[in-house]
């Protein structure tokens, strides 16, 4: 089983994390932390990287529902999702699949959500 989903785009790398922001958002999520991981790399370490930014997508009913069927799943959220400049000029957009990382809790009510979370964000990708 896969970790992730993903979707390569053609396009300017900018007009893609905006497009992947508003699908996300018709999907009920939004971006509650980004990291912009090129900028990082470069200041703190000094390395030259593609573009690489990493959204933190949260979609608060469900990540209520949730946390109230396991206290502790906040240290896996939010739902990462990483957009990439490839060497090849396409722009990939890849989302972690939930059902994959929630195997980790035994909860079934727990593996129910990340299946809904799951498909949500699955739409989001095609909605891009």
């Amino acid at each position: 089983m896969s970790y992730y989903f993903s979707k390569l785009i053609e396009g300017d790398f900018a007009d893609v994390v905006g497009r992947t922001r508003e699908a996300l958002k018709q999907e009920g999520f939004g971006v509650i932390t980004e990291i912009d991981v090129q900028a990082t790399l470069k200041s703190k370490i000094g390395v030259d990287f593609r573009p690489y930014l990493i959204l933190g997508a949260c979609n608060p009913a469900m990540a209520h529902e949730a946390l109230e069927v396991e206290e502790k799943v906040g240290a896996m959220l939010p739902c990462n999702v990483v957009v990439q400049q490839r060497a090849d000029g396409a722009v990939e957009v890849a989302a972690i699949d939930p059902v994959a990382s929630m195997q980790a809790i035994d909860n079934a009510a727990l593996k129910e959500k990340a299946s809904a979370i799951a498909d949500k964000l699955q739409k989001a990708l095609r909605g891009i």
